[in-house]
């Protein structure tokens, strides 16, 4: 059984089932900022699937490294193309797709006045780690093109994955982030594509998985890329 036939054979497996009972898992690693989204989506593809979906989150980078030495992930929500296309590289994927377009959103702490701004007076700017993170690469574009990375380097802290960004600045300890919109709330701001190159997210299918091959079919239904549009996502 070729690729096509085994992703076919596994979705007409599952819409078959009478019962819908939960018939497999899999494991699905999962980038920080699309974890809450997929969390979402779970219910109703557990519904129409009876496939059960464990989710591990982290940066891009650090989800990749772990694949990479042998981490047992059935499936790879990434949030960039290029670590998929690595991992096609490297013989590890079996499908890949795009589900997501990343939008990169500039936030602040509850009380401060969105004039204070970029060029304001802040003490620290929340991103991602550029190396692990594509969120954190976006941001740093969004600087230099704006001209404001060298001069902001002294005030700028970093987490891990825009997870960690975010929470820098839920508690307070940075004033402003450049997140993804799916973590923003009322009154951010939303950076102009054009400042930062696309964030185009891919998904991979790690092994000949059915619930991770359901699931990863699933991205691509109309039903869910409706719901992850509305969670901060540009359309495809």
């Amino acid at each position: 059984m070729d690729r096509r036939q085994f992703i076919i054979a596994t979705m007409s497996a599952a819409a078959a089932s009478p019962l819908r009972a939960a018939t497999g898992s899999a494991l699905v690693a999962v980038a920080a900022n699309f974890a809450k989204t997929a969390e979402r989506l779970l219910p109703e593809f557990t519904a129409e699937t009876g496939y059960s979906i464990t989710l591990s989150s982290g940066s891009t980078g650090q989800l990749y490294g772990q694949i990479i030495n042998g981490a047992p992930y059935d499936a790879f929500l990434a949030a960039d193309q290029a670590r998929p296309a690595l991992l096609a590289q490297a013989g590890l994927s079996l499908r890949h797709i795009t589900y997501a377009r990343g939008l990169l959103a500039l936030i602040k702490t509850e009380g401060t006045a969105m004039e204070v701004s970029l060029q304001g007076d802040f003490n620290h700017l929340a991103i991602a780690n550029p190396a692990l993170a594509p969120f954190g690469l976006a941001a740093k574009q969004a600087l230099q093109a704006l001209g404001l990375w060298e001069g902001l380097r002294a005030r700028i802290v970093m987490g891990q994955n825009v997870g960690q960004a975010y929470a820098l600045v839920a508690s307070g300890n940075a004033e402003l982030g450049l997140v993804a919109q799916s973590y923003a709330q009322e009154g951010f701001w939303a950076v102009p594509e054009g400042l930062y190159a696309p964030i185009l997210q891919d998904a991979v299918l790690l092994r000949e998985n059915p619930a991770a091959a359901a699931f990863v079919a699933y991205l691509e239904t109309n039903a869910a890329q409706a719901s992850i549009r509305a969670a901060g996502y540009g359309a495809l």
